[in-house]
């Protein structure tokens, strides 16, 4: 099963004032994870994402495409970062998103992919 692992930021980077929020200690366990996942074979995709206002959405469902800047959903949560997970079900899913969640030191968002 392949999973979509979210770390959702709620404003830890807007009281740092920068995008990237973490602190070292942060770095270093979500960095010990990560070794620790790829290791296994786990990982299929991970990447932190810049902040929202670089966002650029997009809908060219009509006649023209409508083009706004800055996400969708505002600044007061957002994903930061994500990981695309193969994992054998959702028990160990929910495990891992705990173990990212503190690594983090985020609240971890979990989604099975469809299909």
């Amino acid at each position: 099963m392949q999973f979509l692992v979210n770390v959702i930021d709620t404003g830890q980077a807007a009281a740092a004032g920068r995008t990237d929020s973490a602190t070292a200690a942060e770095h270093d366990a979500v960095d010990a994870l990560n070794q620790r996942l790829q290791a296994e074979g786990r990982i299929l995709f991970a990447g932190g994402l810049t902040a929202p206002g670089d966002a650029v959405v997009i809908d060219a469902r009509g006649d023209s495409a409508a083009v706004s800047e800055g996400s969708l959903f505002g600044d007061d949560q957002y994903v930061a970062g994500f990981w695309v997970l193969d994992l054998p079900d959702v028990a160990t899913a929910r495990r891992i998103a705990g173990e990212a969640s503190v690594a983090c030191n985020r609240t971890i968002e979990l989604r099975a992919l469809q299909g």
